[in-house]
């Protein structure tokens, strides 16, 4: 797979990168439900061999599990891709889950995520939250140093909005910005990934087939079976009005996907990957299967025709 430089770091990322967020399992706030952990090895294993060149975590994926089995997925590996994870989520003993952007509280966190994913340095460390927004100097500040002492090669934040980078922009540059992004969230086509491309900020997006929504393998009956402790069924997203209206979205990605032995899901990854401000996109898999049904979006290009009939839908359907 081609490869793009990532802002103004020197990571030169292919356009998929492997996202970990459901491998951390079922057992927390924001979890997916039960996961394997050998199907999660097995996963990130495949994603690699076929040219994945990074990884996207964070310590609060499963408190901390998700680190741990990326960690377990790399040992004895020699192509070892680039890790990216973040702070600003905390948890407590009985697994409540608080944000804090504190001097001291992000630098126990980047300490234990380097014992976790057994590493000397991270990659990419981002700020996922601008929770509490009052502290985000204080974190920014606090990631700044961590990269002078070489705790971390690159600075990055996730969900910041134009405001909170301009903010951060004046104690350090920020390499990344990681927003949701997909054809059923484009909002921040508006502002945000345009201020990013003038300002050299790489574009990480995630959640481009919307967690799973634009795969094809979503129906009503999946979405009313999905365990308990699976986030999505709480999403707006997954319920009605907003349900029939995603799954009419994924007949029109199905049709365009067929004629090129395609995917849906890999027709909305494609369509994230066509903004020029978009420098990858974060796709997680749960099993290689998953990772295999998803991989070509990395180098299929939607053309004119097709991005137009993308267009018509999403204003008539907004």
């Amino acid at each position: 797979m081609q490869t793009k430089q990532l802002g103004n770091s020197e990571l030169h990322i292919t356009p998929i990168g492997f996202g970990a967020w459901a491998i951390g399992g079922g057992e927390w706030a924001f979890g997916w439900g039960a996961q394997d952990d050998q199907e999660s090895i097995e996963a990130i294993a495949r994603a690699l061999d076929l040219g994945v060149n990074w990884i996207d975590t964070a310590a609060i994926y499963g408190l901390g599990h998700s680190e741990e089995v990326v960690a377990k997925a790399l040992k004895g590996r020699s192509n070892r891709p680039y890790i990216f994870t973040k702070c600003s989520m905390i948890w407590d003993e009985k697994g409540e889950i608080s944000r804090s952007l504190k001097a001291d509280s992000v630098r126990r966190e980047v300490e234990a995520s380097l014992r976790r994913l057994d590493i000397e340095t991270i990659d990419l460390y981002q700020i996922h939250w601008p929770n509490p927004e009052s502290e985000i100097e204080e974190g920014w500040t606090t990631l700044s140093k961590l990269k002078d002492e070489g705790k971390v090669r690159y600075i990055g934040v996730s969900n910041f909005n134009v405001e909170q980078l301009k903010r951060i922009q004046k104690i350090a540059p920020v390499t990344s910005l990681q927003p949701p992004y997909s054809l059923v969230k484009p909002d921040v086509e508006k502002e945000i990934l345009p201020f990013c491309q003038e300002n050299n900020i790489g574009v990480i997006v995630y959640s481009p087939m919307q967690s799973g929504l634009l795969t094809g393998k979503m129906t009503p009956e999946r979405v009313a079976n999905l365990p308990d402790n699976d986030w999505r069924r709480n999403s707006s997203e997954f319920q009605e009005p907003r349900l029939s209206r995603n799954l009419k979205l994924v007949e029109l990605l199905q049709h365009i996907g067929e004629q090129h032995d395609r995917s849906p899901g890999e027709v909305a990854i494609a369509w994230t990957l066509n903004n020029p401000a978009v420098t990858a996109a974060i796709v997680g898999a749960r099993n290689p299967k998953q990772v295999e049904g998803i991989i070509a979006a990395g180098e299929f290009r939607l053309n004119q025709q097709e991005l137009d009939q993308i267009a018509a839908f999403l204003g008539e359907n907004p």
